[in-house]
């Protein structure tokens, strides 16, 4: 009769964080006798062991003794019972460490500021630049070891810079934001030395929000003035001169940006709801009282100011609507000339009730055509989402903490701090601008996100889609 070993009762593990290391240990060095006893062949080897050591009572071809082989299928049982508790320790250790290594996040990193940063640029080869106000402009070139301010511009000590595009080490050019004349951008060739004005803004009631740069093209957008967008352009002039874009557009142009959705706005918070630039299309978010919108141009250069060309459409976000909510950032991947087929997130809520996780992301897999909000969303307001491409997660951070997608924006799950790397309790929180690695907040306060921290989530089932169309 085959005895069958009752089974070990359960008791309360020891200190699983403690004892991972050794227990895991532990399972490596016993793997080998367990898939021994797991081919249930133990009789014969513990019988040809006694043999060879000459053992009385155990001849060759003869079955062992009753009380040896009693003695023989108790240990047989225990050790069972043993190795399949520790393959089950296996398996609840690696879920736990896994868990754990998901929820490192935000390295916090001294910047020697007290400035309110809300633009940030990473450019690679641990170059990075930062904004904010008091006229502040910071640099890295260590990877966020150390934190350079740079020369404050003449007559801007109590400016804000709400976005900075940086080209290398020593090249950048920094947006300010404020009403009219305070509305400037400053352009910076010798590292952290100087800096030369090169546009204010024209229009007296008109407020900068967001720029996207490159070496010698740039693209800005600012509040609408007299029931339009006041957009302007740089192309081919190395960012020195800006004119008001689109003054040589046919009519067409108009539908682009014209006031006809009353109290539209943008918002300046981290110079991310624009994406595009000079030499392809364009694409911004606004928010406001009435709606929240995705505007879509594609367009080609015609002399110095451009026009776009007919691909043109505006779609509604299902985001928070109000005074203080609406978009504020957007982000995409794919490809860049066909834009059904790039992937949109943009993300937002009401700023004035960070903890409400209502309209706070949408996403769209036709190029913002279509949107769709999530099943799972962030966990309340915020104010900007990058995407990661070598973890193919999405990453928003706000002012009450931090969340991943790995699914495109359908669901989200907070990523936490991590008490055994030391992190604040309040490493996920306090956040404006990112520009991974980096991401920046208030009180000259800068994180650097580890490299561990972007881990792939469980899988999860497919979403029913709630979405709206253009």
């Amino acid at each position: 009769m085959r005895m069958v070993w009752p089974a070990v009762r359960k008791s309360r593990p020891p200190s699983p964080i403690s004892k991972s290391h050794n227990l895991v240990n532990k399972w490596v060095r016993l793997r080998p006798i367990c898939r021994i006893l797991e081919t249930k062949e133990l009789r014969r080897w513990i019988v040809q062991d006694l043999q060879n050591k000459g053992v009385t009572g155990v001849d060759k071809g003869r079955k062992p003794p009753i009380l040896l082989e009693l003695c023989i299928l108790l240990f047989y049982q225990l050790c069972q019972a043993y190795c399949v508790r520790m393959q089950s320790w296996r398996w609840v250790l690696a879920v736990m460490l896994a868990a754990g290594s998901a929820r490192a996040q935000w390295e916090i990193l001294p910047s020697g500021s007290t400035a309110d940063l809300r633009g940030v640029q990473a450019i690679g080869n641990g170059v990075a630049w930062a904004s904010g106000t008091e006229g502040t402009v910071l640099r890295t070139i260590n990877d966020g070891k150390e934190w350079q301010r740079c020369a404050t511009p003449p007559d801007a000590e109590h400016v804000d810079f709400r976005g900075v595009q940086a080209f290398d080490a020593s090249t950048a050019i920094v947006m300010s934001s404020g009403k009219g004349a305070l509305s400037r951008l400053y352009k910076m060739t010798d590292g952290c030395k100087s800096w030369k004005l090169v546009f204010t803004n024209p229009d007296a009631d008109g407020f900068f929000d967001t720029i996207v740069a490159d070496r010698d093209q740039g693209f800005l957008i600012g509040d609408p003035v007299n029931g339009s967008f006041a957009i302007f352009s740089s192309i081919h002039t190395g960012l020195e001169v800006w004119n008001r874009f689109g003054k040589l557009a046919p009519p067409l142009y108009a539908g682009i940006y014209s006031g006809s959705f009353k109290r539209e706005t943008l918002f300046a918070a981290s110079n991310s709801v624009l994406e595009g630039g000079p030499s392809s299309d364009i694409a911004f978010v606004t928010g406001g009282e009435d709606s929240a919108l995705f505007h879509e141009a594609a367009w080609n250069i015609r002399g110095p100011s451009g026009y776009p060309t007919t691909l043109a459409w505006t779609a509604s976000l299902p985001l928070a609507k109000g005074a203080s909510a609406g978009a504020f950032s957007l982000a995409g991947y794919g490809e860049q000339t066909l834009k059904h087929k790039r992937q949109y997130v943009v993300v937002g809520g009401d700023y004035m009730k960070p903890d409400s996780s209502t309209g706070t992301s949408a996403f769209s897999k036709d190029g913002g055509q279509h949107w769709f909000v999530p099943v799972t969303a962030p966990q309340g307001y915020r104010s900007a989402v990058a995407y990661d491409a070598g973890s193919k997660t999405w990453i928003t951070v706000g002012s009450n903490g931090t969340d991943i997608s790995t699914d495109d924006g359908r669901n989200w799950r907070a990523l936490r701090p991590n008490a055994g790397l030391h992190e604040p309790a309040d490493a996920d929180q306090h956040w404006n601008a990112l520009s991974l690695p980096f991401v920046v907040g208030p009180k000259g306060r800068i994180g650097k996100l580890r490299p561990d921290a972007l881990k792939p989530g469980l899988p999860t089932s497919a979403p029913t889609l709630q979405g709206v169309s253009r």
